[in-house]
């Protein structure tokens, strides 16, 4: 069998909740080795995220910790201090989530395990960095969106502003710290040398608000909310029909006489206030009562199937079982069973980049707290049963 993408790469995981484990499920996905060092007794505050509950496991745990071998550890004790710093010695990567100076209060800083392992990638996620004046600071997701822009422009048009419904600033930044870590590793093949990286979440935030910052600094103009429509293109909202609502994206100006003329009302790509999308964003407040109209002439699934004919990108506002069934989406491998050590079979989402030789699978399930700690301590670092039965009875291992 071909080996994995990542199939030599070792990950030390000292990160919780979303963003750090959701960066290290994707490297895990990919093959890496990650081994996620948890609290004895409590692990992963995630763990305790609950409702809904699989079981004992918490549903949001089981949305980030795939493909991971759970450790749990005291690092608050010497002896557990000791078996992270054996670990990063055998490590590629560290990623850990601690406030600022959180990780060297805990003895596991980069300066304290670079110089173990001088060819360590670090990464550290905070909710500010590691620099600035708000490095301090605290920084959940829901924060980051209210304090990065994207809520001032998330909600209907003349209402309040609106989060994003899942964690977006967490999984983004998770995103950037595992293809920075990916680049650190491609460096490191040159350089023979590790570094340190550093994550915010906000300015993850800030990143992803892509071309709408660029039009503010493009035009010094605050971007006002636009409930489902888009500030450049027009049509490209939600319409109502006769029996729900769609949502369609024409394009360009080409998409939109097809539409027209298939809905049988070519006047109106005639007409010079729609005939380009320039004049559609102009015309907008004249143009989409008209289009509302039409759409709920038919129903949701006539529509879709003319739009489909036409090559015009539509689409039904699924709930997120209707997503989840979807026959693309369960085509696609993005529902997974998979077996758990304790709970049976399971349901997960798939991983999302499909390889043509070295395919990113689901190998095994979350782990139960603990699940794999005498198997690491004694396959890599040779601990003996008498040491574990010790470092156990001392509370630093569970």
């Amino acid at each position: 069998m071909t080996a994995s993408l990542l199939s030599d790469i070792r990950v030390l995981d000292l990160s919780r909740i979303l963003a750090g484990p959701y960066c290290t499920m994707v490297l895990a996905d990919y093959g890496a080795d990650v081994i996620k060092i948890e609290e004895p007794l409590t692990g992963d505050g995630a763990r305790a995220w609950g409702p809904p509950w699989v079981g004992d496991q918490s549903a949001y745990f089981l949305a980030a910790n795939r493909n991971k071998r759970s450790v749990a550890v005291d690092l608050r004790r010497p002896e557990g201090r000791q078996i992270v710093h054996e670990l990063a010695r055998r490590s590629d990567v560290v990623i850990e989530n601690f406030k600022v100076g959180g990780a060297e209060k805990l003895g596991v800083d980069y300066a304290t395990l670079s110089a173990l392992n001088p060819r360590l990638i670090y990464c550290s996620i905070t909710g500010y960095g590691q620099t600035g004046p708000y490095k301090d600071r605290a920084g959940y997701d829901f924060i980051i969106q209210a304090e990065g822009g994207i809520m001032s422009i998330t909600g209907p048009e003349d209402g309040e502003p609106y989060k994003v419904g899942v964690a977006i600033a967490d999984i983004t930044s998770g995103l950037f710290a595992a293809t920075a870590i990916l680049a650190a590793l491609h460096e490191r093949e040159r350089s023979g040398k590790g570094q340190a990286i550093d994550i915010a979440l906000l300015d993850a935030q800030i990143a992803w608000l892509a071309n709408i910052a660029q039009n503010y600094l493009a035009t010094g103009e605050p971007p006002k909310r636009w409930g489902n429509a888009h500030p450049s293109i027009v049509p490209y909202e939600a319409f109502p029909t006769a029996d729900g609502r769609i949502a369609v994206g024409i394009g360009s100006d080409a998409q939109f006489r097809k539409f027209c003329e298939a809905a049988g009302h070519p006047e109106l790509a005639d007409d010079e206030r729609f005939s380009t999308n320039r004049a559609r964003v102009e015309h907008r407040q004249t143009l989409i009562p008209l289009l509302q109209a039409l759409f709920r002439t038919r129903t949701s699934a006539e529509w879709l199937s003319l739009l489909a004919t036409l090559g015009v990108p539509a689409g039904p506002i699924n709930d997120i079982a209707a997503a989840l069934n979807s026959p693309q989406v369960q085509a696609r491998g993005m529902v997974q069973e998979v077996e758990h050590p304790t709970l049976g079979r399971i349901r997960l989402l798939g991983p999302v980049a499909k390889f043509s030789r070295t395919p990113a699978q689901i190998r095994c399930a979350p782990p139960p707290l603990g699940y794999h700690t005498d198997e690491v301590l004694r396959d890599l670092l040779h601990y003996s049963d008498a040491q574990l039965a010790d470092l156990r009875r001392c509370g630093v291992i569970t």
